[in-house]
C-alpha cells in the first residue's frame, strides 16, 4: 500500500513538473506576442525566442524541482506556494539573462520580453493551481453536505486552521464560528461565518441544527470550558476539543487531534511557563534516579526527564507490573535512552546501598510512598516504615554517595496533619530539611495537592462507579480538595529541583480548591448522564483522618515568592539533630514491633500539630457539632 502511494505521489510530482515546464515556452511566446502588439513575431526575432526557450527549460526545471514547489498538493495551494513561484520565476529570469548575456550579449533579444516573461510565468503557474484548488473546493462543498453539522468555538488561529482542515474531510460540515472578539463578528473565515458570541451557543445550535460543537481554543481557561461543556450537555450536543497548549507542544492543529473533553480540561489550570534551560542544565548528561518510578507521579517524572537527555535514567520500583509497564513505554518512546529498571524496595537498606554503589546517581527524585489515607490509618506502622524510614534510607544514601540533589515529593496532607499518611510525610520533610544542613547534597521538598487520575485518587473511583451505573459516593457535601494534572505537577517538581539551593519546601500554587460534590456532578454529566435521574449521589460521611479541606502551609511557614509565579517557598523549621535522631530510633523500634499506640505517640512528639480529625464532630452541612461535656 505504501509503495503504491509513493508511486502515485511521484507520478503526480512529475506531472506537475511537466505542466510547469510547458508554461515556460508559453510565457516566452506570449511575451514576444505582447511585445509585437499581439501580432505575428517577425522572423528575425524567432531565432532569439527559440534560443531563450532552450536556455530557460533546463534552468527553470532545476529551480522548479529543488525549490520545494512539489512538496505540497495543488488542492492545498496557498500563500507559501505563491511565494515559491515568485522566487523561482525571479531567480530563473536572472539566471536566463546571465546565460544569454555570456553566450551572445543579449543580441537581438527585446528587453521588454525579459520583463514580461517572469510576470507571465508567475501568472501561468499560479492560475492553474488556483483554478484546481477552486474546482476541488467546489466539489468538496457538495460532497461535504452529508457531514456532521459542526459549530467551531474560537475563530482565532487554531480555529482557522481547524476549519480549513475540516473542509477537506467528508465527516464534517462546518457551518459557523462563535467567538467573543467583537472584531470577528459577522466576518467570514474560509467562507464560514462568525455567527455570534459564545453566550449565544443555545440559539446557534437551535437555528443551525448543530450536531457537533468543537472547542478550538487550546489556551482557554477552565471556567470558560466548564460553562461551554455543561451547556452542550444540557443541549444534548456532542462536544469535542483540541488538546491544551501544554499537550500540543508546538504540534500542528488538525481534526485528527480532536478528542472528547476530559476532567483534566475542566480542572486543569492555565499553562505553566517553565525555565527549560535551567531544568535541562541540571538533568542533561546526569545519572538520574527515580524511586517509585512506576507510580502516577514517578512514571510521569520518567517521561519528562527522559526528554531532557540524561546520561542514564534509573527507575527503582517495588511493583513488578508497574516497573514492566513504564520500562516497555520508555524503551519504545526513547530508544536511545540509557534506561535501567531495578526491582526493589526503599525500605531495604541493603538493596538501596547496592543501587547507589552500582550506579552512583547524581540527581535523586524520591516519589516512593504509601498515600492512601484510610489504609494507613488502619496500618500506621507500615506507613511509618515506608514513608519515614524508606525516605531516610534513600536520603542517607544520597548523602553518603555524594548525590548533588535529592528532591522529595511531599503532599498538602503534611500540613497540620489529621492522619497518619500526612504525619509520616511531615516527618520525612523534617528529616530532609535538617539533613540538608549536615550534607553537601541539596535536599529539596515539593509539596502539592491531589493529582488528577493518580492511582488511588477519587477520580478513578468515580469513573468506576459511573460505569457501574452508580451510585457515586461522596464523603461530605462541602469537602474540598486541590487538584492539578499529573504533567503539570511533574513540570513544577522539575522546576523546583532547578531552583532549589537546599533545605527548602516549595509549595506549588494549586489555584482554587474544588468541591468534590461538584466534581462528581461534572463527571456524571461528562459521561452523558443526568445527576439523580440517571445516577444518584450519596453522602457517606467523613472517614477517619479525613479533613473537610486541605492546607498547603503551616501557620508558622510564612510563604515567600520565588522566581516562578507558580512556586512559593515555605520557611523551614529546624529541630535539634540529636533529639531527632533519638526520636527516629525509638519510632523505628516500635514500628518494627507493630506497637501502633506507641507509634502514634512518638509521631505526636515529632509533629505536635498532628491532631486526629474526628469525622463524628462534623455534620453534613459542614458545621462543627458541640463536643459532649
Amino acid at each position: 500500500m505504501a509503495k503504491k502511494f509513493f508511486k502515485f505521489s511521484l507520478l503526480n510530482r512529475w506531472s506537475a513538473l511537466l505542466h510547469d515546464l510547458l508554461c515556460v515556452p508559453l510565457a516566452f511566446i506570449l511575451a514576444y506576442w505582447i511585445r509585437f502588439n499581439l501580432g505575428p513575431i517577425p522572423p528575425e526575432f524567432e531565432q532569439t525566442l527559440y534560443f531563450l526557450i532552450l536556455i530557460a527549460l533546463p534552468v527553470q526545471g532545476l529551480l522548479f524541482w529543488y525549490s520545494g514547489l512539489y512538496r505540497g498538493l495543488w488542492r492545498f495551494a496557498s500563500i507559501p506556494d505563491l511565494m515559491r513561484i515568485f522566487k523561482v520565476a525571479g531567480f530563473g529570469t536572472i539566471a536566463i539573462i546571465a546565460v544569454a548575456f555570456l553566450l551572445q550579449r543579449l543580441h537581438g533579444i527585446p528587453r521588454s520580453v525579459l520583463l514580461l516573461y517572469p510576470l507571465l510565468l508567475v501568472a501561468g503557474l499560479s492560475a492553474s493551481r488556483i483554478a484546481y484548488r477552486g474546482y476541488k473546493d467546489l466539489r468538496l462543498g457538495f460532497s461535504s453536505q452529508d457531514g456532521k453539522r459542526t459549530l467551531i468555538i474560537g475563530a482565532g488561529r487554531a480555529g482557522e486552521i481547524l476549519a480549513r482542515d475540516l473542509l477537506y474531510r467528508d465527516a464534517y460540515r462546518p457551518l459557523a464560528f462563535l467567538d467573543d472578539n467583537p472584531a470577528m463578528l459577522r466576518r467570514e473565515i474560509h467562507g464560514i461565518p462568525v455567527w455570534g458570541k459564545t453566550d449565544q451557543l443555545a440559539e446557534c445550535v437551535a437555528e443551525l441544527y448543530i450536531e457537533l460543537v468543537l472547542l478550538a481554543i487550546p489556551s482557554a481557561h477552565k471556567s470558560f470550558l466548564q460553562r461551554l461543556v455543561l451547556e452542550c450537555n444540557r443541549l444534548g450536543v456532542r462536544c469535542q476539543t483540541l488538546p491544551s497548549v501544554f499537550e500540543m507542544a508546538g504540534r500542528q492543529v488538525d481534526a485528527g487531534k480532536l478528542r472528547s473533553v476530559t476532567l483534566e480540561d475542566l480542572l486543569g489550570r492555565d499553562v505553566v511557563k517553565l525555565d527549560h534551560e535551567a531544568i535541562t542544565g541540571y538533568l542533561s548528561g546526569k545519572i538520574v534516579l527515580i524511586t517509585g518510578g512506576g507510580g502516577s507521579i514517578g512514571s510521569e517524572l520518567c517521561r519528562q526527564i527522559a526528554a531532557q537527555n540524561p546520561a542514564q535514567l534509573i527507575l527503582f520500583e517495588h511493583g513488578e507490573f508497574n516497573l514492566y509497564a513504564i520500562e516497555f513505554e520508555l524503551r519504545h518512546k526513547f530508544p536511545a535512552l540509557q534506561f535501567i529498571a531495578v526491582l526493589g524496595d526503599v525500605k531495604n537498606a541493603e538493596r538501596v546501598h547496592w543501587l547507589f554503589t552500582t550506579y552512583k546517581p547524581s540527581v535523586v527524585y524520591h516519589a516512593a510512598a504509601y498515600k492512601h489515607v484510610p489504609m494507613l490509618e488502619a496500618n500506621p506502622a507500615e506507613g511509618v516504615c515506608n514513608n519515614v524510614f524508606g525516605t531516610k534510607v534513600v536520603a542517607d544514601a544520597a548523602d553518603r554517595f555524594g548525590a548533588s540533589r535529592f528532591v522529595m515529593i511531599s503532599t498538602d496532607k503534611a500540613v497540620n496533619p489529621a492522619n497518619v499518611m500526612g504525619t509520616t510525610k511531615r516527618i520525612a520533610e523534617i528529616y530532609c530539611q535538617n539533613l540538608n544542613g549536615r550534607s553537601r547534597t541539596k535536599y529539596i521538598t515539593t509539596r502539592f495537592g491531589n493529582v488528577l487520575g493518580s492511582s488511588g485518587s477519587v477520580i478513578p473511583l468515580f469513573q468506576k462507579q459511573i460505569a457501574d451505573g452508580g451510585p457515586v459516593t461522596v464523603t461530605h457535601r462541602e469537602i474540598t480538595r486541590y487538584f492539578m494534572t499529573i504533567p503539570e505537577s511533574v513540570s513544577l517538581i522539575l522546576q523546583a529541583g532547578a531552583m532549589g539551593l537546599g533545605g527548602e519546601i516549595f509549595v506549588l500554587d494549586m489555584g482554587e480548591p474544588v468541591r468534590i460534590d461538584d466534581l462528581a456532578r461534572q463527571m456524571i454529566e461528562l459521561s452523558g448522564f443526568k445527576v439523580e435521574k440517571d445516577i444518584k449521589i450519596i453522602y457517606t460521611g467523613l472517614r477517619p483522618g479525613e479533613k473537610l479541606f486541605e492546607e498547603l502551609l503551616h501557620k508558622n511557614e510564612a510563604l515567600q515568592k520565588t522566581g516562578h509565579d507558580k512556586l512559593l517557598l515555605a520557611s523551614s523549621r529546624d529541630v535539634e539533630w540529636g533529639w531527632l535522631e533519638n526520636q527516629l530510633i525509638e519510632l523505628q523500634r516500635v514500628a518494627r514491633l507493630r506497637e501502633d499506640e506507641k507509634v502514634l505517640s512518638i509521631m505526636h512528639e515529632l509533629v505536635p500539630e498532628y491532631k486526629v480529625f474526628e469525622p463524628d464532630l462534623i455534620t453534613q452541612s459542614g458545621e462543627l457539632e458541640s463536643e459532649p461535656q
